[in-house]
């Protein structure tokens, strides 16, 4: 090799950026910094992977590449980086797109958006199933199935009509029922447990509302006292006549099975308990027993504090 290929060769190794491993290994960028050549260097000479010294090192055991010079220059002078190691970013939903109320967390379709997009997200496709008339009472019913880049698939159905939605946004039935099945098949690919905010029509009808019960109690103090008034003046054999065991297990009958003080439980509160039992995997008998075991009555027969209280069970459930 003449002296001016030498310093033609020094003159390109300068250039390459140097990444040490170990003591004795090294990668160096190729001049264009598309890939890098690995170098094995032990202080005197070296050997490398690119086929400029493949191809000379058969005649010269002592051949030294650009890549080789670019380590030998680099090592006196101090150009040399130190690998590091890349944590690859995990998927992460953004809490951001997270809201608390009243004590639990919900999420919002653009998180959910955002953290599959994050998990490979391949494609969204949406199929209505029944649009909105009179004949069905304006219900849109529309299936969604979220594609992952891997192949995986999860389908789920949304319902909007106007009592289950907000009054701002009953005016487009179709629009709403598509994002709540969009929201629930992302929630199965993504892995979140999390009810999204937008599927719900309001947020009292599925935790129960507390100013509901105000009223009803004190409905109870005024039938208890225009009960006690008449007491007073009845003659004493009729209230013997009855024996106050059988009445008191009547009237713990009665309210068991056809409660009139607490307000029933919505149909948003049953669809909700529904949809907890099928992501979790409890049969409609399993649940039925869990109801009865729970609060001694049906599931029809839920008050709506019962409601919101198995709602919470569920959702806690493992």
């Amino acid at each position: 090799m003449t002296a001016k290929e030498i310093q033609k060769r020094n003159a390109k190794a300068e250039q390459l950026r140097v990444i040490q491993i170990d003591d004795t290994c090294f990668y160096v960028e190729s001049s264009e910094g598309k890939i890098c050549y690995k170098v094995l260097f032990d202080g005197s000479t070296g050997r490398c992977t690119c086929a400029d010294y493949a191809r000379n090192s058969k005649q010269d055991p002592h051949f030294a590449c650009k890549h080789i010079l670019a380590v030998t220059n680099a090592i006196p002078e101090g150009k040399i980086k130190e690998a590091t190691f890349l944590d690859k970013r995990k998927p992460k939903l953004d809490e951001r797109f997270v809201r608390t109320i009243e004590g639990r967390d919900f999420v919002l379709y653009a998180g959910l958006l955002d953290l599959a997009h994050q998990k490979g997200l391949l494609k969204i496709e949406v199929e209505p199933i029944q649009y909105p008339s009179k004949d069905n009472g304006n219900m849109a019913i529309c299936r969604a199935v979220a594609i992952s880049k891997t192949g995986e698939s999860f389908s789920d159905v949304g319902d909007a009509n106007p009592t289950n939605c907000n009054s701002k946004v009953a005016k487009h039935l179709l629009r709403m029922a598509s994002t709540r099945a969009k929201a629930r098949a992302l929630r199965d690919l993504t892995n979140i447990g999390m009810t999204c905010l937008e599927e719900l029509e309001d947020f009292n009808d599925i935790i129960g509302d507390n100013s509901e019960s105000k009223p009803n109690k004190r409905k109870r103090t005024s039938k208890k006292k225009e009960a006690s008034k008449p007491s007073k003046t009845e003659p004493e054999p009729q209230k013997k006549s009855v024996p106050k065991g059988s009445e008191e297990k009547k009237k713990e009958n009665q309210s068991s099975t056809q409660p009139q003080d607490s307000p029933k439980m919505s149909e948003a509160q049953k669809r909700a308990i529904y949809n907890l039992a099928r992501r979790r995997g409890i049969s409609v008998e399993e649940l039925e027993q869990m109801c009865l075991e729970a609060y001694g009555v049906s599931l029809d027969y839920l008050t709506a504090t019962d409601a919101s209280s198995f709602i919470r069970n569920l959702q806690q459930a493992a």
